[in-house]
């Protein structure tokens, strides 16, 4: 009888827990404000009201229960491509300013407190790395450039390792002498085992899922395969050294995510996409209400550490301002090879500040301070002092870190830049499938069915290019085909319904077909909200050059006089309306864009063979060879 109410105390507490979660992020997203902030603050009130039991979070619990989902779903999310780009300096953050913080932490607290320089290095190991949610969620949110943001991602997907295994090796000191040999032999094999796990659960993988076309068989392995790398990467053991389960995770996540588009289905995609997005947005969220939930345990541990207040409070805020003091130290030293190596431009001390403000802790600093041993010395202060660091980074860098952002002039991606990017990549991916289309046609294949194909790949191409023009209220044929559609879906799905009530077609046939219609459905609105993004967005001023090897591009001017008043002229002579204006910058013509009914722009190019158009849409200055089919 006591296991039957023990599970059910278990089950209402994660019941609780999730229905927590849900509303209190809501209510941050009504309010504006952070939601792990909210989710931590909630979380520590909560832990003082009597009524709620006591939450203890175990570092077992973290480290093989919550951290391998949370580093996988993050990892499948991100680019090889960037994060190649960005190697050298997501190493040295990850690696070098890790190392840096645990020796100058380490000393500060083997200053204040009688320990050994290796408690301290203990608890600067603890609280040295970024958090991977912390610094997703909060950086995303502000909305800084891509590259930072893929910085500081990198940075917290692969700290963990190097923090951990620090750790490892300070743990290890506090009983016995620890060479430089055995220490570097300790980071070899947490480096190196956790990639050649990563690779062979990835290898497999990959080969698993191009034999698999069922998406639940998909998703079922997917799930498994954070707890695949990481299980047998801290178990593999070398010279009584373990492999590292965060570095398998991470390896693994990377290379499956890269090749997901290559080995499953489209269908297994959608799936696996929406499951992981659930899962991560549970857990990550989650992970900051038992973060706040630990407060009151914690500091009750305080009273038997033989500590006074003052001590107490000292040690906290030589932790807490040590470890920002020193990243910001290290980050500013290494500046210009930060910054050049990102590509984001090494004059920028802007970028230099918010990469070093940006280093807000979570669940993993608090985790791995509960694997501190218990015959550690002050180790209810030092458990408090991680507290200390998660919550106060949290609550300082996660609250200041908006201002910052915007008194430096960062922002965060363009969506009309977004929009111009994604029109010139399909703009070329339509040519090939044009071109591919004529290869595999065949004789007997119908006129109407090539020239619906046609229609429908130029189609998907031009709606994107609409999402740039601005400041017309004339309809675009992409949001007249999206509003006629979704009526007509809508009435699909109520006549799918009403059949479905009649119960005389298989459940299974009327799911399928429903499916279709969702899958369709969400297709078009994720293109209105691109829409809304692109519609809200500041006018785009100013581009990155794109030109490359188009001579047209670079010899073109920015601006002619047109030659007209404004207008299409062909329009109006053949009674057409257009939809967007395109300026010639040979001879300053005036022609409509392709998702108008006369794309006279293109026809000026093929009558008169000018290259180079601009929009001639306003606050727009976007520039586009014809010839090369190139952006500029």
């Amino acid at each position: 009888m006591g296991g039957t109410i023990a599970r059910v105390e278990v089950a209402l507490g994660v019941a609780t827990l999730t229905a927590a979660v849900i509303a209190i992020t809501a209510a941050a997203a009504k309010i504006n404000l952070p939601a792990p902030l909210v989710l931590m603050v909630v979380g520590i009130a909560a832990s003082f009201v009597p009524q709620i039991p006591q939450v203890h979070l175990s570092s077992e619990v973290v480290l093989l229960g919550l951290l391998p989902p949370l580093l996988y779903a993050a990892a499948i999310r991100s680019s090889v491509v960037d994060f190649r780009a960005q190697a050298w300096v997501i190493g040295l953050l990850s690696v070098g300013l890790v190392v840096l913080t645990a020796l100058g932490v380490g000393l500060l607290v083997h200053l204040l407190l009688p320990v050994p320089f290796a408690v301290g290095a203990a608890i600067g190991a603890v609280v040295a790395p970024p958090d991977a949610v912390a610094a997703t969620s909060v950086a995303r949110r502000v909305g800084l450039p891509r590259r930072i943001v893929t910085i500081l991602e990198g940075e917290s997907l692969f700290n963990d390792a190097t923090a951990i295994t620090c750790l490892r090796v300070a743990i290890l000191a506090m009983t016995a002498d620890v060479s430089f040999g055995r220490i570097g032999l300790a980071f070899v094999v947490a480096a190196g085992g956790g990639v050649l796990i990563g690779l062979v659960v990835a290898f497999l993988a990959v080969r698993i899922r191009a034999a698999i076309t069922s998406p639940r068989l998909d998703n079922a392995l997917s799930l498994l395969l954070p707890f695949a790398a990481y299980l047998p990467a801290e178990e593999l053991r070398f010279s009584g050294l373990n492999a590292s389960g965060v570095i398998a995770v991470v390896t693994a996540g990377l290379i499956i995510g890269h090749k997901a588009p290559v080995v499953q289905t489209a269908r297994s995609r959608l799936s696996e996409r929406m499951n992981w997005a659930t899962i991560q947005f549970l857990l990550e969220n989650a992970v900051f209400l038992l973060i706040g939930l630990q407060a009151r345990w914690i500091i009750s541990g305080l009273r038997d550490s033989g500590a006074g207040v003052g001590l107490i409070i000292a040690v906290c805020a030589a932790v807490f301002g040590g470890v920002i003091v020193i990243r910001l130290i290290v980050v500013a030293g290494t500046r210009l090879l930060l910054l050049r190596a990102s590509g984001t431009g090494a004059g920028s001390w802007a970028q230099t500040a918010i990469i070093g403000w940006a280093g807000m802790r979570g669940v993993v600093t608090l985790a791995v301070a509960f694997v501190l041993p218990q015959q550690t010395p002050y180790r209810s202060v030092l458990v408090f002092a991680a507290m200390v660091v998660t919550a106060g980074s949290l609550l300082l860098q996660g609250l200041t870190l908006p201002a910052l952002a915007r008194r430096a002039g960062l922002h965060g991606p363009d969506p009309r830049e977004d929009a111009l990017q994604a029109a010139s990549v399909l703009e070329s991916s339509s040519r090939a499938a044009l071109e591919r289309l004529e290869e595999v046609r065949r004789p007997t294949d119908a006129a109407s069915t090539l020239d619906q194909l046609r229609e429908r790949i130029t189609r998907r191409t031009n709606e994107m290019w609409e999402h740039l023009g601005t400041g017309s209220d004339v309809e675009t044929p992409a949001e007249e085909y999206r509003r006629l559609r979704l009526a007509t879906l809508a009435a699909e799905r109520e006549e799918m319904l009403r059949i479905r009530a009649l119960g005389q077609v298989d459940h299974e046939v009327i799911d399928d077909v429903l499916y279709t219609l969702d899958v369709e459905e969400s297709m078009l609105m994720v293109l209105e909200d691109q829409t809304g993004e692109v519609s809200e967005s500041e006018p785009l001023l100013t581009r990155a050059s794109l030109e490359g090897d188009c001579d047209h591009l670079q010899q073109a001017p920015h601006v002619v006089k047109p030659s007209g008043p404004g207008v299409c002229l062909d329009c109006q002579a053949e009674g057409l309306r257009w939809v967007h204006l395109r300026l010639c910058l040979t001879c300053g013509n005036i022609g409509c864009c392709d998702s108008s009914v006369g794309k006279h722009a293109a026809r000026h190019f093929r009558d008169t063979g000018h290259p180079v158009m601009r929009s001639f849409e306003q606050g727009e200055k976007w520039r586009w060879c014809y010839l090369d089919e190139q952006l500029g």
